[in-house]
């Protein structure tokens, strides 16, 4: 059911990760007859439990069932932050701390993003992100907050075994990668310049 005021009401549910700075989110959302409502972002409550993120754009991508795409990052100054979701199909979405000191460098979070879920990923800079579809197909947006920057844009293999993402657990097939993310280096051998700060 709709809801008839939206006073003293809080329309998400934020979850800290087991790495610092990584959430979870999953929005309230009122079914009837009609279909269904949801607030997607809402900065108000977004910067009381995250913090003040100036959004600059809004993404979005289809992709076909057994899509990899990542792992993506830019380096400082383009860094970006971002707000991720599926609006439609289903993937298993990964983020990677990048961040040199952190107790969690090296280390990666991983949440099934669907549109029945509808959980959202809040991916703080200084990480990798990437994406495996689990569904027929994918429509997969987010938010960043800072411009895409080709000259600052590298990314790392998705089967690093430095990081041991466990690609078995949801890849029964070899991944259909795009030719960059084919070439990409190993954790070890890539370009970064992130801190961690406390």
């Amino acid at each position: 059911m709709f809801p008839e005021t939206k006073e003293h009401i809080h329309y998400m549910k934020y979850t800290q990760t087991a790495i610092p700075g990584v959430r979870i989110i999953e929005p309230a959302v009122f079914i009837d007859a009609r279909g269904y409502f949801l607030e997607a972002y809402k900065e108000e409550e977004f910067e009381q439990h995250i913090g003040a993120v100036h959004f600059i754009q809004d993404n979005e991508s289809r992709s076909v069932r057994g899509v990899l795409r990542g792992l993506h990052y830019q380096l400082e100054p383009y860094s970006q932050a971002k707000l991720v979701r599926v609006i439609l199909g289903s993937v298993i979405d990964v983020a990677v701390d990048l961040r040199r000191g952190s107790p969690a460098f090296g280390k990666y979070i991983s949440v099934e993003l669907s549109g029945d879920n509808r959980r959202q990923l809040y991916i703080p800079r200084g990480f990798a992100h990437g994406f495996y579809v689990t569904g027929e197909t994918a429509v997969f947006t987010y938010k960043v907050d800072s411009p895409y920057m080709p000259s600052h844009e590298r990314s790392i293999r998705f089967d690093d075994p430095a990081i041991g993402i466990d690609l078995k657990s949801f890849a029964p097939s070899v991944p259909l990668l795009s030719d960059k993310d084919a070439r990409a280096p190993l954790l070890a051998d890539a370009e970064m310049n992130f801190e961690y700060v406390k």
